[in-house]
């Protein structure tokens, strides 16, 4: 008797942990809900601190970077012409209040071209 109450514990706890399972993939599936027009002003002013940290910054050429911020993950995006411009970039967005993480989708340019 006792190896029958094993085994149906094995069962119940095997069934849970799909129910887990499938829960949590959901979970992660589901998109973040919009942003509300107080989180996207945020985010702006967010992104007009990063332009202007970038744009004061005298060792970094900033005309070719767009930023984006979404819930104060900023997103950095265009084209810089030395490789230590890469962190230089990053290390200055990340001094602005607000901001939560730095992405960098940045091309390296060299003698005008890509």
């Amino acid at each position: 008797m006792p190896l029958l109450r094993l085994d149906n514990s094995l069962l119940h706890a095997r069934r849970l942990l799909r129910v887990a399972v499938v829960l949590c993939v959901g979970a992660c599936a589901t998109p973040p809900p919009p942003r509300t027009a107080a989180e996207r002003a945020a985010d702006e002013v967010v992104a007009t601190h990063v332009r202007e940290a970038l744009l004061r910054d005298p060792y970094l050429y900033a005309q070719h970077i767009d930023v984006d911020v979404d819930r104060g993950v900023v997103y950095l995006d265009g084209m810089i012409w030395r490789t230590d411009n890469f962190q230089d970039a990053k290390r200055i967005a990340r001094t602005v209040p607000g901001v939560i993480n730095v992405v960098t989708d940045l091309d390296l340019v060299r003698g005008g071209r890509r």
